[in-house]
């Protein structure tokens, strides 16, 4: 008896991707299936950086087609495919970056920073290409969390490359000052130094630019905001209701300007001593939750006020890299991959699918 596709579709249907909740037929994921009379070959692609899932899925969708009656060989290539997606009307993709995602708070303090290097560490290691801007001009702070010192090279005396740590391409005013140098700048120079330093990067190939956002709603904000291809926006907050009235205003600016709100962390959410274990909530508890519930969008994850967190990122070292096994580096990998697939799930940028029309006299 042979093996029809339809019986093929009909086992994939049966498998879902424990990530996004759907099915590989559904979601499209399953592709390219082949047949050589009991002997089958099919791709899974996946819209998010898997280097993680990968196996698991793949043992899921043979054990489950070794259920077909008749089944020979089963050979299965699961994969990752990160494309771009949409941004805001009018604004113009950024060349060699796929997709831009605003990590901002609002307010400062929250921890803001230390979450947009942890997650783009977490998505590096899942194996997609990130880069981190980092967009406080007056106050930047990426260059000590990544441990990156000196200053980035310009091969033409136009564009600068970018500086990397652990696996990852960074920018910022601070490897172009003095650490100890202010930058006493009106409004229009500080957002201009912005442009250049996201325009003059020659960055390489980058699935996902982590834009590490000041706090606050002022020109930066409003320069990236509208003249930026940003994918989707991150806001990060405590449960403490002063963070939030924050928070809410820069969910807001985003909602303004259409740029999709991806989600909400947490962070100082709970915190257990380290001497006794004994858990308390400093800042109040559900502050993150109840804002996620009065907009609709998804709280992507709740981080701990932990010592450690602080230590490891003040010596250069983020969490993600330093304890890459522990609890704390296993929640920023599960929100980064909620992110990712929030972006894998909007709408994909069809601009480079449309041709030029030139009208000319004849």
């Amino acid at each position: 008896m042979s093996i029809t596709e339809q019986q093929i579709q009909a086992a994939l249907k049966e498998v879902v991707d424990p990530n996004t909740g759907k099915d590989l037929v559904t979601s499209r994921a399953a592709r390219n299936i082949r047949l050589d009379g009991g002997d089958v070959t099919l791709d899974v692609e996946l819209g998010y950086p898997a280097k993680s899932q990968i196996d698991p899925i793949r043992r899921a969708v043979i054990a489950r087609l070794k259920g077909v009656p008749g089944i020979g060989n089963i050979s299965v290539n699961v994969f990752q495919k990160i494309v771009s997606h949409a941004v805001q009307r009018g604004v113009k993709l950024l060349p060699n970056v796929k997709n831009i995602v605003a990590i901002a708070s609002g307010k400062g303090g929250v921890g803001k920073s230390t979450t947009a290097a942890n997650l783009a560490l977490a998505l590096a290691a899942e194996g997609a290409k990130v880069g981190i801007l980092d967009a406080d001009i007056y106050g930047p702070s990426q260059p000590q969390m990544l441990g990156i010192t000196g200053r980035p090279e310009s091969p033409d005396g136009k564009t600068i490359n970018p500086m990397e740590a652990y696996g990852i391409q960074a920018m910022s005013i601070g490897f172009l000052i003095d650490v100890e140098t202010p930058m006493v700048w009106r409004g229009p120079m500080a957002t201009q130094a912005l442009d250049q330093l996201l325009t003059e990067t020659r960055w390489g190939d980058i699935d996902y630019l982590l834009v590490d956002m000041p706090p606050g709603t002022g020109d930066i904000q409003l320069t990236l905001s509208q003249k930026v291809p940003v994918t989707g926006a991150v806001i990060v907050t405590t449960p403490q209701d002063i963070a939030l009235l924050d928070a809410r205003k820069g969910l807001k600016m985003f909602e303004k300007v259409g740029i999709p709100i991806l989600g909400i962390v947490e962070n100082m959410s709970i915190h257990i001593c380290s001497k006794c274990g004994h858990e308390e909530h400093i800042f109040g508890t559900g502050g993150g939750a109840r804002m996620a519930g009065d907009y609709e969008i998804d709280l992507l994850g709740a981080l701990p006020l932990d010592i450690n967190i602080r230590e490891q990122v003040d010596s250069g070292k983020p969490t993600v890299v330093a304890d890459p096994d522990g609890r704390v580096a296993a929640i920023y990998r599960e929100i980064a991959r909620k992110i990712a697939i929030k972006i894998s799930d909007s709408a994909k940028d069809m601009t480079s699918k449309f041709p030029s029309i030139v009208i000319q006299n004849t």
